[in-house]
């Protein structure tokens, strides 16, 4: 009789292949798939640079290429016949811009995807978005890469052969810590003002907890065959409860708040599509899309309500007192001006 599933405790031992490992959330998925006793092939770029992540420890590592199909199964290779069982992919474009977007959510994606079902794997967990849905409801500031994933879940839905968990987390913690050492330096916390004194909201997951989650549907039949919205253990909280909290941990004895209106996007948005259409420039286009992409996160809840939908144990608060401690690791898409509390301190012994 098979034993009752236990969250963040049960394996199934199967062989466990995880693509897109070098990531954020990748890093993390490795850690955890290893830490519950799955043989763990993380899939990187470099191998020689992946043999010395500490997260790795305990996993092969097998260096390959997601957007060349046919190299994926050969022999050797993360996808060769009969080798992997489980594929949890954590691929994502790193910019968002279309380009990017239909080469890597979409294609490279899709590759390990038919890659996976050539080999004989069960099952694929996908890790999607929250804000796909906008693409499914065509709402008319639907993204890019909102399009890119949905199609690609749609593909994945569709292969014969395989079953699936497709986990869209409304977002991650790193991505609402950019503002952290502004604020420490003196600088206003800035938010986006909806009118009304309304702003937008999210209950985002720590790495480890969607982490977790995501190895969780290796073996979780709740999760068979289903798409999982999933938001950490908060209730959910405003840009303006994020900037006062960040304010409050930090010791200030007065939260700076600056709200600017949203009409700004769209004076941004309109003035960067009106220069792409006109002078033909992929360039400009590109950065259209990338003050899209601010402009509805400014704009859309990132929140999920269900008890079902919330998962984890790291609060946002415990998060932001973490990073206070220790810093954080610079990220040109998600922090400004972070470092690693050891880092500053290794620069000032030189």
């Amino acid at each position: 009789q098979t034993p009752p599933f236990v969250p963040g405790e049960t394996c199934t031992g199967e062989r466990v292949v995880v693509v897109g490992a070098t990531g954020y959330i990748g890093k993390a998925v490795v850690k955890e798939a290893v830490r519950r006793g799955y043989a763990t092939t993380a899939v990187v770029r470099d191998a020689t640079r992946g043999a010395t992540e500490p997260k790795f420890a305990g996993a092969r590592v097998v260096e390959a290429d997601v957007t060349d199909l046919p190299s994926l199964g050969a022999p050797g290779a993360p996808f060769a016949p009969g080798a992997v069982d489980v594929v949890v992919s954590c691929l994502a474009s790193r910019s968002g811009t279309k380009k990017d977007s239909w080469a890597i959510d979409y294609q490279a994606t899709l590759n390990c995807v038919e890659a996976a079902r050539v080999a004989g794997a069960r099952h694929f967990v996908l890790l999607s978005a929250y804000c796909v849905r906008s693409a499914e409801l065509r709402h008319p500031y639907a993204l890019q890469f909102q399009y890119a994933k949905k199609a690609l879940e749609e593909k994945l839905v569709a292969s014969e052969g395989l079953t699936h968990s497709i986990v869209r987390p409304t977002a991650f913690f790193k991505s609402v810590s950019g503002q952290l050492e502004i604020v420490d330096s003196g600088a206003p916390f800035v938010y986006f003002d909806l009118g009304d004194g309304k702003c937008a909201t999210c209950n985002p997951i720590s790495e480890p907890d969607l982490a977790a989650a995501l190895i969780d549907c290796v073996a979780d039949p709740a999760q068979l065959n289903r798409v999982w919205n999933l938001g950490g253990p908060d209730a959910g909280l405003s840009m303006v409860e994020q900037g006062k909290l960040i304010a409050q941990i930090l010791g200030k004895e007065k939260p700076k708040l600056l709200g600017v209106p949203i009409g700004l996007f769209d004076v941004i948005v309109n003035a960067l599509q009106w220069a792409a259409t006109t002078f033909s420039s992929e360039k400009l286009e590109d950065a259209a899309e990338l003050a899209r992409i601010g402009r509805y996160y400014a704009l859309e809840d990132m929140l999920t309500t269900a008890p079902s939908e919330r998962y984890g144990k790291t609060t946002l608060r415990e998060h932001y007192e973490r990073i206070a401690r220790e810093g954080q690791e610079y990220d040109p898409y998600t922090t400004v001006f972070a470092r690693s509390k050891l880092r500053q301190q290794e620069e000032v012994a030189k």
